[in-house]
């Protein structure tokens, strides 16, 4: 699904964004609950304001996340087994949302690269992003 180059790409772009993690996944998080609010209901216990401590600690987990597994994506879904599991098993999380927080994500990463975020780098990202959220989703089947 990814050239070596995307993948190199891929690995790049997340190792740049990790100082920034709290602010992209906070970002995405917001952007997430406001266009998809029904996503809102697995956060019921947190607050979920923008720049809340709950969403900015919330936001980095998941970029850090993005970001480990991007550096061995041909190894994703060992890398996401803890992550499946946590997520299908105990949080319950509905595995649409893994790809309506991708889309929030990639709006997220538009924003904050600016210029950066080339055609390019769009379409790797997407692919990568894609691929994250179907490792997610795999224990659901």
């Amino acid at each position: 699904m990814l050239s070596k180059r995307e993948k190199d790409l891929i690995a790049e772009v997340w190792t740049k964004l990790i100082p920034v993690a709290e602010d992209i996944g906070s970002d995405a998080l917001t952007r997430m609950f406001a266009t998809f609010p029904g996503t809102k209901t697995y956060f019921s216990h947190l607050d979920i304001s923008p720049r809340s401590a709950h969403l900015l600690s919330h936001g980095e987990k998941i970029v850090l996340a993005i970001a480990e597994g991007a550096q061995d994506i041909d190894q994703l879904a060992v890398s996401l087994a803890p992550l499946q599991t946590l997520h299908a098993y105990q949080l319950r999380i509905d595995p649409t949302n893994f790809k309506l927080f991708s889309h929030c994500m990639l709006v997220a990463l538009a924003a904050h690269m600016g210029d950066d975020f080339t055609p390019v780098v769009h379409a790797a990202i997407d692919k990568y992003l894609s691929a994250f959220a179907a490792v997610l989703a795999e224990k659901y089947r």
